[in-house]
């Protein structure tokens, strides 16, 4: 399994839910509270897309070693500051390459997003769902993961039109049928709102002081965090938190 975060609020610096908060991404790589089932440790990569203060594209920097062994990241933590970012770090299922091209976040046009489970009978299960998709998006995956094909998934969805929050309530229903027992917490955001779907994993939200911040552990101690209960779909902004049955937007 895998811990994702995004934030979306007012300006403010990716270091202290990266690297400064008592529980933040970097101890959740190597000391996570809540691994069901699956893994002990998320030392198989990480990434970070964040978006800049012109409203632009994310700006994503990613790599295949350990949060906790990049020496460049702290700084330059420190001292981007963004009112918007996901960020991530991975256990890789056994079989699925460790390479940088498989570490969340996943991005295109202003979507960023991420997945914190597995898929069960991997490939196999869902090579029905996979020939769906254009020759073309199979032969550009990031990477021959379950991940990058969830995104892909979720993708060719965007690209039609569908709205994220049921891009990805299609996605973890159609994959949930084909492969049971997979899990499937899918989190995406465009910078303007973040969507997340909790399937099989924990998740957990805060919102304060007109920001938002969905992980999935706490990062802190603080009286805000809210657990999302299992088979949920969030739709957040800095103002507002949504959850309803997934399957139901």
């Amino acid at each position: 399994m895998c811990r994702h975060l995004a934030y979306l609020g007012p300006p403010a610096p990716l270091s202290h839910p990266l690297f400064d908060a008592p529980h933040a991404l970097v101890r959740q790589a190597w000391a996570p509270r809540d691994m069901r089932g699956g893994g002990t440790i998320n030392a198989d990569g990480f990434g970070v897309a964040w978006y800049p203060s012109d409203g632009g594209e994310p700006v994503r920097y990613r790599r295949a070693h350990p949060l906790w062994s990049d020496a460049a990241l702290p700084a330059l933590a420190a001292t981007t500051v963004t009112t918007g970012f996901l960020a991530a770090v991975r256990s890789a299922t056994e079989g699925m390459a460790v390479v940088e091209t498989a570490a969340a976040p996943f991005t295109e046009g202003p979507w960023a997003f991420s997945h914190n489970g597995v898929v069960r009978g991997w490939p196999h299960s869902v090579a029905g769902l996979a020939g769906s998709l254009p020759v073309a998006d199979l032969l550009t995956l990031d990477a021959p993961t379950d991940a990058a094909l969830l995104w892909a998934l979720v993708r060719h969805r965007l690209r039609a039109g569908k709205p994220a929050a049921e891009a990805l309530a299609d996605v973890v229903g159609e994959v949930s049928l084909a492969a049971p027992g997979s899990r499937l917490n899918l989190l995406l955001t465009d910078g303007r709102r973040i969507v997340a779907t909790t399937a099989g994993h924990a998740l957990s939200v805060r919102a304060a002081a007109g920001a938002v911040l969905v992980s999935s552990e706490p990062v802190d101690p603080g009286p805000a965090w809210e657990a999302v209960p299992d088979g949920r779909l969030l739709i957040a902004t800095p103002s507002t938190v949504n959850l309803t049955p997934l399957g139901r937007s």
